[in-house]
């Protein structure tokens, strides 16, 4: 048997509390040990959305009990973990602070190295987690919070090739239900609304389409949904489903354009990879079955490898915090210091431009 790595990760950037056990093998294979995830959607669904405090609050009730159990379902004591990696960004800052502190402590207390990690990199290697992926890749990060497209040079060299102008897609999705009347979060109710409706009674707008740059927006489109609510209004249950149907119809063949351009870009700066190239798409909108469809028959129709990990590893988990650290370590990347400090807003591409108006992450207004 090799030898591996083992460590603990610790995930708390919005309203889930998790915690985790992975193990890197001298091969460079990773594996879940023990992966716990404690989800507060019950105490945000009244509010519509994540309200920062309650969140926080329910991360130190939560934390050190998922952390004791993700260590007893792998027989693992405290002292046998090799580093912590926690979430320092980006997300509400109250929850990164619970998360932090508490990885610090351990790390301090055990004389361990600490990695304070990106969210958004948790999510751009998890790829590498389930599926080995060589670098360079392309990642579609679709959530509450982000939409961006991201070229994975290799651990810590990103690059985003495009990004959302206004409303993240997540958003879109959960303002569109609130708008009709649908239950929090917006993206699961949204899809079982669809399913019964007529996706073409609605010609709904696609944002950029057609353009060269590869950002996106969704403002328009959410607009265009309130106003066909309003002129048909009363709505029906079976007008409900149409337009949540129209709304996924435009939103995929969005996508088809701005991903299908990026597919494009990457095939011509990377001719010769040596291997298939390939999309991954990661984050909580990742789990729309509509979405995943129109990426894989557009990976299909460019020679690309589509790489969806499994659903509850597109969502916010330490799994993924843990594999990051886990990569630092294997790339040589430095510990960070005990000093370090928690970032609500912290660009994966630190040298792309800054955008104000994009999405943010659940929180109620």
């Amino acid at each position: 048997m090799g030898s591996f790595l083992r460590i603990l990760g610790i995930e708390t950037s919005c309203d889930e509390t998790a915690a985790s056990i992975v193990l890197r093998h001298d091969d460079g294979r990773g594996e879940i040990a023990a992966d716990v995830v404690l989800s507060q959607l019950d105490e945000h669904s009244a509010y519509g959305g994540v309200v920062p405090e309650i969140a926080a609050r329910a991360h130190v009730e939560a934390l050190d009990t998922l952390i004791d159990e993700a260590l007893a379902r792998t027989s693992t004591s405290l002292g046998d973990i090799d580093a912590v990696a926690a979430t320092a960004g980006p997300g509400l800052i109250g929850g990164l602070i619970v998360g932090l502190m508490t990885g610090k402590a351990i790390a301090r207390a055990l004389s361990k190295p600490l990695y304070a990690i990106n969210h958004l990199e948790g999510h751009a290697l998890t790829a590498r987690l389930t599926d080995g992926l060589s670098f360079p890749y392309l990642m579609l990060l679709v959530s509450g919070g982000h939409t961006q497209l991201v070229l994975v040079r290799a651990v810590g060299r990103y690059e985003r090739w495009g990004t959302t102008i206004d409303d993240a897609l997540g958003e879109a999705f959960d303002k569109t239900a609130k708008l009709l009347g649908l239950p929090y979060p917006g993206g699961p109710a949204v899809e079982r609304a669809a399913a019964a409706g007529d996706p073409k009674r609605f010609d709904f707008p696609r944002p950029l389409v057609g353009e060269r740059r590869l950002d996106f927006s969704f403002s328009g489109l959410k607009t265009a949904v309130r106003q066909a609510a309003e002129t048909i209004a009363p709505v029906t249950e079976q007008d409900i489903s149409d337009i949540c149907a129209s709304f996924q119809r435009a939103i995929s063949r969005t996508l088809d354009d701005r991903i299908g351009r990026g597919l494009a870009r990457f095939s011509a700066e990377f001719p010769a990879l040596g291997h298939p190239p390939a999309l991954v798409v990661a984050g909580g909108v990742a789990a729309n079955l509509e979405l995943r469809r129109t990426l894989q028959t557009l990976c299909d129709r460019h020679g690309f490898r589509f790489v969806a990990p499994p659903l509850r590893l597109c969502t916010d988990n330490a799994a993924m915090i843990a594999w990051a650290g886990l990569e630092r370590m294997a790339a040589g990347f430095a510990a960070d210091p005990l000093d370090v400090q928690p970032r609500s807003r912290w660009p994966l591409d630190s040298s792309a431009e800054v955008r104000i108006g994009h999405g943010k992450r659940g929180a109620k207004a």
